[in-house]
């Protein structure tokens, strides 16, 4: 028998490597081990929330921004092009609060419309769920 099994290949393969083990390693530390995971907001100026929808056209937007004299607004849009109902003047966290609390209203009755849609029809909810993105 000129052939040899590949099962003969990789079993050399695997005392080869026992046979030279790696030397042990420490895990690598990363260079600065007391940073937050998330970067603090150094300023509410910018902030953005986006609600929910299957489409950008009407979807909403908060977005928090510093006036000069220090007071901040929140402008709430629908779409990229509509001009921006303005709330404030606020504090950067009440500002921050504001957009987060906006945009988890919309979120909640989004999610009671989707749900009055779809009612008790096994076949709808399915439609519904293909079409906006869940599975």
């Amino acid at each position: 028998m000129s052939q040899s099994d590949p099962t003969d290949h990789a079993l050399a393969a695997i005392a080869s490597i026992l046979d030279h083990p790696e030397p042990h390693r420490e895990p690598e530390r990363p260079a600065v081990e007391d940073r937050p995971l998330a970067p603090e907001r150094t300023s509410a100026d910018g902030y953005q929330r986006v609600g929910p929808g299957p489409m950008a056209a009407i979807r909403f937007k908060w977005t928090v921004r510093r006036e000069a004299n220090g007071e901040y607004y929140v402008d709430e849009t629908i779409g990229e092009n509509s001009t921006p109902i303005v709330s404030g003047p606020m504090s950067g966290d009440a500002a921050v609060k504001f957009a987060d609390d906006c945009e988890s209203a919309a979120r909640q009755r989004f999610e009671q419309l989707k749900s009055e849609m779809i009612g008790p029809d096994p076949a709808i909810a399915n439609f519904v769920r293909k079409n906006s993105g869940e599975m």
